[in-house]
């Protein structure tokens, strides 16, 4: 029972590393997910996330099996 993390562009440095594997147990929500991998780190203003590759927000459910990324929003010019 696992949810895979991953992290990109500046989060990437900023968590010191590309991924990480939780434990599903007591993982519900988006949210939730950050508050474990983060250890304590605050997450950073305006970070999106997307669960099973669609974008999603802190409130979007996450189980067993899923995927779960964070990334910097993307600015264009």
């Amino acid at each position: 029972m696992s949810i895979k993390v991953r992290y990109f562009a500046s989060l990437r440095e900023k968590m010191g590393r590309e991924e990480d594997q939780l434990d599903a147990l007591g993982v519900n929500t988006v949210a939730d997910v950050w508050t474990r991998a983060a250890r304590g780190q605050a997450m950073p203003p305006n970070t999106l996330a997307a669960v099973n590759l669609e974008y999603g927000d802190l409130t979007t459910s996450v189980a067993d099996g899923d995927e779960v990324a964070f990334f910097p929003p993307v600015t264009g010019g």
